[in-house]
């Protein structure tokens, strides 16, 4: 609904429920709507999506899947370590969507029958610093858009600074140092 609302009309975007696995369809008409389509009706998943969606391009989201590449579960450690690259800043935002909805976030590596991440603790740390990166200097324009438009319907802008402190402890790899004073106190 808050997705809708938002971009039905600025963007001739909407967010629909799939039975099968995520994806972004374009108009095919010039007069058509673009669907964002998560998978299985699982919240998670219509975060992830809108993610994706708030970052991609112009041209990108004229393209099935944004023109991206994808290769499904089953990645060998190349490609495994390609798409940790790629996927770093649409689970920084998931992760802030989540934190504004009041619901846990999950690092998803979307491997489980390749082995698993790459690296999945250098992984972690990067999603880690690129979400406190958007808190500090704000989000790309329409994921800032959303995130505000979650934080009102919810009511936790004022909660926010407790939950990344919660989401900072939950998130950061035990192996790894971690500044956990570097806590942003304004969005």
């Amino acid at each position: 609904m808050l997705f809708n609302d938002l971009f039905r009309e600025s963007y001739r975007t909407v967010l629909v429920r799939g039975s099968e696995e995520p994806e972004y369809l374009p108009a095919s008409k010039p007069e058509g709507v673009a669907q964002v389509v998560f998978a299985h009706g699982f919240f998670a998943s219509a975060l992830h999506e809108m993610a994706h969606w708030c970052i991609a391009g112009e041209h990108r989201r004229t393209q099935y899947d944004y023109g991206y590449w994808y290769c499904p579960d089953g990645r060998t450690p190349d490609q495994q370590s390609a798409f940790e690259h790629v996927e770093v800043k649409p689970q920084a935002i998931e992760c802030l969507f989540s934190l504004a909805a009041g619901f846990r976030f999950h690092i998803s590596v979307d491997n489980l029958a390749g082995g698993g991440a790459a690296n999945g603790d250098a992984f972690r740390l990067n999603v880690l610093r690129q979400a406190e990166e958007y808190l500090a200097h704000g989000l790309p324009p329409r994921a800032q858009q959303f995130f505000d438009s979650l934080t009102q319907f919810y009511g936790t802008r004022a909660l926010i600074h407790d939950h990344w402190s919660r989401a900072k402890k939950h998130l950061a790899p035990a192996e790894l140092e971690y500044d956990q004073s570097r806590i942003f106190e304004t969005l």
